[in-house]
């Protein structure tokens, strides 16, 4: 059987239909010059709140960004790091530095072209709502977290990574606050809150951080006055800066392999994010999104851009909103977003130096404050105690232990839930004749609607309502209880019309439910078996082991049958 690949990234696809024209080129190049703009201080800030260098951060948003307009599924996304990734980064720089970041995003990117190949775009939609508010509100308490240092100013050479451990450091340190620091990155969050009342076609944070450069600039002309700067930090960047050679890190086996759990988290993260970001952007323009190319536009960016030095990226929900907001109109947007960064990075880093820290926590301040989703948090509270418990599960495992564990347990549990909810909804009944009415339509039986078959004394009919799964298999184990009674009977009639399918573990306790029916020399007919059903009964032989004369596709027959074992 031949694999078809699910890889037709919309880019092409636009320009195959030669519905491409210069005026939609002129929407692009405009609008992928503002994002370009949007993205800059953005790119920077969540490169060095993830533990890495600035330029990194800037690279990611290039290459990344360039990959995934060319090769995504969306004719809108623009893809770059975003904040959800901030806490996964810093955890893997800690632990393993940057070659196993590089190691980890590679592997993340394997992961998802797998998954986009075997057409996985569509599940990754179902995980439950609760867990995708938990751990995004998670991620945004502990970018806020990570912040409180530069804001303030305190005087901490090394913070914690632990959110708990984070501010038990930060009130030890408190007394060290500067006021001059924490009274910028205040004026700072001002301006990018209230500028999109002045207008909206440049970013508050643009502004914000050319204040902070006006401000860093004047402070050398007054004593005693200065400010932490991305200089001050990082000074390699004053001679500027050109795009790095790609190489692969040497790790050791042992290296590798620890960092499958983590690559996994990215993976996950990544595609979320991507898929939800795609499906915003379906609903505000009416076009749809080809989820599996997504995911493998996504894989090549995450396969591509860590040989650069960059880190794991996704697509953003802001900047493709910026983008479509701004009249952008194809992946060309995106394209443009990267070359304009290209050329900032090339010829323009020099001056990122005078950017001053406390500037830099005030826009990702306003990041996660946007990240938090506090207002659907507040309304998810309101709902189901199951939901709830998964939501308030996932946010508290991102905040207190780390996303990895998070999205596992907060996963797994809402697949346990899931379950839970499908069995109750599945039922094994015993039916009396007057429950036993069939219909023309609802098993071919040439009957009238109010005519009522008749049971046979020493037959009992037990009718499975819903998927026979492992959820409800074992339920089947107490057939004997069911009825109450314990009289003697002939033929155990399951009636399965309401069985859309059956699992092993189904069809397993059904074999078991056959065994024990024949040692006590009950036979055991099947009825209402649609054609799904039988052809999984089929395949693991147990059609022929129930004998495929005791399978039927309605009612009477089966009837018939078991009257006519009655008899004998």
């Amino acid at each position: 059987m031949k694999l078809k690949l699910p890889f037709k990234p919309k880019f092409f696809e636009v320009f195959a239909k030669d519905k491409y024209n210069r005026e939609m080129f002129r929407s692009d190049l405009i609008a992928g010059i503002i994002v370009g703009i949007i993205a800059l201080p953005l790119a920077i800030a969540f490169g060095i709140s993830s533990g890495v260098t600035p330029q990194q951060g800037l690279i990611t948003a290039i290459v990344a960004g360039f990959l995934m307009s060319a090769f995504g599924g969306s004719h809108f996304l623009i893809g770059g790091p975003t904040g959800a990734f901030i806490v996964i980064v810093y955890g893997i720089v800690s632990q393993y530095g940057t070659d196993g970041l590089i190691v980890a995003t590679l592997m993340a990117g394997i992961i998802l072209v797998v998954m986009g190949i075997f057409k996985l775009g569509n599940v990754i939609k179902f995980i439950p709502y609760p867990i995708v508010v938990g751990f995004t509100s998670g991620i945004a308490v502990v970018i806020f977290s990570t912040q409180i240092k530069d804001f303030l100013g305190l005087q901490i050479e090394n913070v914690p990574s632990g959110f708990i451990p984070q501010w038990t450091c930060y009130f030890q340190h408190l007394h060290t606050i500067n006021y001059a620091e924490a009274i910028l990155a205040l004026l700072c969050l001002l301006i990018i809150i209230f500028w999109p009342k002045v207008t909206r076609k440049i970013p508050g944070s643009l502004i914000a951080i050319l204040f902070g450069i006006g401000v860093t600039v004047a402070s050398n002309y007054v004593d005693g006055l200065s400010f932490a700067t991305i200089g001050s930090k990082f000074p390699e960047l004053a001679g500027g800066m050109s795009l790095p050679t790609p190489k692969v890190p040497n790790l050791n086996w042992n290296d590798i392999t620890s960092l499958v759990s983590p690559a996994f988290t990215i993976a996950i993260l990544c595609a979320i994010e991507s898929l939800l970001a795609a499906m915003v952007a379906d609903g505000v323009t009416g076009k749809k999104h080809d989820s599996n190319t997504e995911l493998v536009g996504q894989g090549i960016a995450n396969i591509v851009t860590p040989l650069f030095g960059g880190i794991p990226a996704t697509g953003a929900i802001a900047r493709t909103m910026a983008s479509i907001n701004n009249g952008g109109k194809s992946p060309v947007t995106g394209i443009v977003h990267a070359l304009v960064l290209l050329l900032i990075f090339l010829f323009l880093m020099p001056y990122a130096v005078y950017i001053p820290l406390a500037c830099l926590a005030a826009i990702l301040v306003m990041v996660a404050y946007n990240m938090s989703e506090w207002k659907t948090f507040k309304y998810l509270l309101k709902g189901d105690r199951s939901d709830v418990g998964v939501l308030l599960l996932t946010f508290f495992l991102t905040v207190i232990f780390d996303l990895t564990i998070a999205i596992e347990i907060g996963v797994l549990l809402a697949i346990v839930l899931f379950v839970k909810r499908v069995s109750e909804t599945s039922h094994i009944n015993v039916l009396e004749e007057d429950h036993l009415a069939a219909t023309e339509n609802d098993e071919k039986a040439q009957l009238s609607d109010t005519e009522q078959l008749s049971i046979p004394s020493n037959v009992e009919v037990y009718e499975i309502d819903g998927p026979f799964f492992f959820g409800l298999a074992s339920k089947l184990d107490e057939l004997d209880n069911i009825n109450g009674s314990r009289r003697k009977i002939d033929v155990r009639i399951i009636r399965m019309r309401k069985v859309p399918f059956m699992d092993t573990t189904g069809m397993n306790n059904l074999r078991n439910l056959w065994k024990r029916s024949e040692k006590e020399g009950i036979r055991i007919i099947l009825s209402g078996v649609t054609d799904k059903v039988y052809q999984s009964l089929d395949r693991i032989g147990l059609a022929d082991e129930i004998g495929k004369e005791y399978i039927f596709p309605h009612i009477v027959p089966a009837l018939a049958k078991a009257q006519e074992i009655c008899k004998q």
